[in-house]
């Protein structure tokens, strides 16, 4: 095949991404418009096709589905999420001590089978790549530690996809049904001008958030204003529905990409064993959700997805999708995320202090 520009492959990759999106909605499957161009996207790229994805549109796909979460914060949600910040204490204590348990299991496991790698590198690849956390923040903390980073990033990789795609598909099996209304978004209806105005302001809470160094911040710049004018009560504009199509397309893309030949050959045996543990850590975390759910009295599947192994962006958009409590998704997600960042490296450190 002769060489393709980046441009081309961008655009075949686009359009695999939509035909996969229609195909999944003509299936009537969950997620269709995620999930579709996932799967297209990570087939093709294992057997070798030139796919890309280009981190403009992925970063307005977050973007885009930050500020659509946000305008779930009605003053009315806020207070009750602020009545659950017990739960959400709970679920960072769980998500640091889950983490630490998955990663001595990881070590335990590959220790005898990856003799070539130093028993102290092991130790913390299996750390950070066990952390639930973001997969780029823990692959550069696992750098600092002089841990193996591809694996770490394949580890996150591998776990991000299973989640995202088997959770649906299990809530969709077990009969899980939308919950119109717990906490609809603020507005639904878009106003032109209102939606100019939006854009703008959330842009400029992405670039404050890249200028001070802080993690995804075109998701997270993007959710905080659209928060916080939500919950101020101030109401510009709904999203179109096709941009929050096409966000979660492009997020798909990007996600699909990562999987290439040499994603399969790196470690196997490291990867099968992360699979492994993948489906175990749904499953506990399903278990606690329905702790919570009995604790506090919100709907089981809503804390699924809180306190879920995936990713942020993810977890909240298959709330939004599925109608499943996006506020308390997110607000799990958001605040485990922030602290898993600042406690995951401080606790490495201290329980293998001679590393």
């Amino acid at each position: 095949m002769p060489r393709l520009n980046f441009a081309t492959r961008a655009a075949l990759t686009l359009a695999l991404a939509w035909a996969a999106a229609l195909l999944c909605t003509a299936l009537h499957t969950p997620l269709p418009w995620m999930i579709g161009p996932l799967l297209a996207t990570a087939l093709c790229s294992m057997t070798g096709a030139p796919t890309v994805s280009w981190n403009v549109l992925r970063n307005l796909g977050q973007w885009t589905m930050g500020t659509a979460l946000g305008l779930y914060f009605t003053p009315q949600v806020a207070r009750m999420v602020g009545s659950l910040w017990w739960g959400i204490g709970l679920g960072i204590v769980w998500a640091l001590l889950l983490g630490w348990a998955f990663s001595a299991w990881l070590y335990r496991h590959n220790a005898a089978r990856m003799p070539q790698v130093p028993a102290p590198q092991l130790r913390a690849t299996a750390y950070f790549a066990g952390a639930i956390g973001a997969a780029s923040e823990m692959t550069l903390l696992a750098e600092r530690e002089h841990a193996r980073t591809d694996l770490v990033a394949a580890s996150h990789s591998l776990r991000l996809v299973i989640v995202t795609v088997s959770i649906p598909f299990a809530l969709q099996w077990l009969g899980a049904q939308p919950l119109p209304d717990l906490m609809p978004a603020a507005i639904r209806t878009v106003q032109p001008l209102g939606l100019a105005l939006l854009a703008g302001l959330t842009l400029c809470g992405v670039a404050l958030m890249q200028r001070t160094g802080r993690p995804n911040p075109w998701f997270l710049g993007a959710l905080g204003v659209s928060v916080g004018l939500t919950v101020a009560d101030v109401q510009l504009s709904a999203l179109p529905v096709s941009w929050v199509n096409a966000a979660q397309l492009v997020i798909g893309v990007s996600l699909g990409v990562r999987f290439r030949r040499e994603f399969l050959r790196a470690a196997p045996q490291w990867l099968g064993s992360v699979a492994v543990g993948t489906v175990g850590l749904m499953v506990v975390c399903a278990g606690f959700a329905w702790l919570l759910h009995w604790a506090t009295g919100l709907p089981w599947v809503t804390l699924v997805l809180g306190t879920s192994p995936g990713g942020i962006a993810e977890m909240a958009i298959t709330a939004k999708v599925l109608q499943l409590g996006v506020p308390v998704v997110t607000a799990f997600q958001v605040c485990r995320l922030i602290a898993v960042l600042l406690l995951v490296a401080p606790m490495y450190r201290r329980l293998y202090p001679q590393h």
